[in-house]
């Protein structure tokens, strides 16, 4: 019989801090029985939850199992730093556009696809607006070559048709309270999320619709007569089908060996700023930027119910064992300190509370690791660093296969040609690594 075993489980480097901000959350069951389903979903983050909901939506009969590694919202979902983007977003290029315009235009119409279906999650769960904000985003220049890479966005953005605003140096302080942007361009598409609520409150919701468990973590799937046993550390599931939703650990059982990229990316957030500090700073309550130069440093300013917050995301490394160190952390949080130095020199009694790293899957020609991979097993994985969008639309269109046998978004990613291969260790890591740095070197200010 055909077995899938686990090579190894998620681990987490630091408390996500999104999570950590909010209240203490309701425990979820932890599978301690046998039971069986028509589809078992391993991964409990974007792409999980949506094809859970659209599995419901479809058909709302299925009987549908959904396994978390650990707690929900502390895996990776919980650690994105919540821009779900509309536009085009390559971080392998210079300025975000894309390949071409045609190719452009497909993308945006399913990334608000996603936006829509994400959208109606937020009103059934009740989201307040400082949880899920159609706020739009600003790509943030710090020197004149970023200045360039946003005239050259913008221009692209003409050519597509989309809305956008040029930002001047003044614009940009009197947004962000910042001095040191040279120029802003803002586009009104992109929904902030505050990820951990999100993934919270979606687990919560369809826990009432199919059976959610966390802190089980799939340990193995082997060929049944009528289909698939799923085992975990307390119980088994019999399943007809299994959706492996759990992003760069495809891998982990072996599928798409040595062509999956395993990056991590690190944050920092600050503790809640003080009135004084917050008169001190300026600028907008709520606001986002992505750095004009893609390997730059993105921030936030959140606020709500979980005080007034400023986020620092920068720092990537390449781990082929899919997870990071306690130094390399702190390495991070010392660049991300000089950062923030940088953009809030009127800020320097403000400490940052959290520190985390958050791993993202990437393939080297941007495709996705979707569709069939065995008879009855399917793979909604591999989202290149746009987890929230890419995520939510991969769960939609692989329930949209398994249900119906396609779909537009399932074509879509059915169409990408196959990740290609990762040289060999340890050149593939060497040689990543060394990228990774020039390519934040070269970002400098950004």
């Amino acid at each position: 019989m055909t077995a899938y075993t686990a090579k190894r489980l998620p681990r987490q480097t630091g408390a996500a801090g999104w999570n950590a901000i909010l209240p203490p959350q309701a425990p979820l069951p932890v599978l301690d029985h046998d039971l069986t389903a028509d589809v078992t979903i391993i991964g409990g983050g974007f792409a999980g939850l949506s094809a859970a909901r659209r599995l419901h939506q479809l058909d709302p009969s299925l009987k549908v199992a959904l396994l978390e590694a650990g707690r929900f919202a502390e895996s990776s979902a919980g650690r994105n730093s919540g821009f779900m983007i509309d536009l085009p977003h390559d971080l392998a290029s210079n300025n975000y556009a894309g390949s071409g315009l045609e190719a452009d235009r497909a993308a945006i119409a399913l990334n608000r696809k996603a936006i829509s279906f994400a959208t109606e999650v937020a009103e059934d769960c009740a989201l307040p607006q400082e949880m899920f904000d159609p706020a739009g985003k600003i790509n943030a220049a710090a020197t004149r070559a970023g200045d360039r890479h946003n005239r050259d966005f913008a221009a692209h953005l003409e050519r597509l048709g989309e809305p956008h605003q040029l930002l001047s140096q003044q614009d940009m302080q009197e947004r962000t309270g910042s001095p040191h942007y040279t120029s802003g361009l803002y586009a009104p598409g992109t929904v902030m999320i505050q990820p951990a609520a999100y993934i919270r409150a979606l687990s919560a919701h369809l826990a009432g619709q199919i059976s959610v468990f966390e802190n089980t973590p799939a340990t193995e799937f082997e060929k049944q007569a009528d289909g698939w046993l799923v085992s975990t550390p307390k119980g088994r599931i019999s399943t007809a089908r299994v959706v492996l939703a759990n992003n760069g650990h495809l891998e982990s059982f072996g599928f798409y060996q040595r062509r999956l990229m395993h990056i991590c990316l690190y944050a920092s957030m600050t503790e809640r700023l003080t009135p004084e500090q917050i008169k001190r700073l300026g600028g907008a309550p709520r606001w986002s930027v992505t750095p004009a130069d893609p390997m730059g440093t993105s921030v936030r300013r959140i606020s709500g119910s979980y005080g007034d917050r400023i986020l620092i995301r920068t720092c990537s490394s390449f781990h082929p064992a899919i997870e990071t160190s306690d130094m390399r952390l702190r390495n991070a949080g010392w660049v991300h300190d000089r950062k923030f130095k940088e953009r809030f020199p009127h800020l320097g009694d403000v400490r940052m509370e959290h520190r985390w790293a958050g791993m993202l899957c990437l393939s080297r020609n941007g495709s996705a690791a979707f569709g069939e991979l065995d008879q009855g097993v399917y793979s909604a994985c591999c989202q290149n660093g746009l987890g929230i969008a890419r995520g939510t639309l991969q769960g939609m269109g692989i329930a949209e296969l398994v249900l119906q046998g396609g779909s537009e978004i399932a074509s879509h990613f059915l169409a990408q040609p196959m990740p290609p291969k990762l040289p060999p260790e340890p050149f593939a890591s060497l040689g990543a690594n060394t990228f990774l740095m020039w390519k934040e070197w070269r970002s400098g200010k950004e």
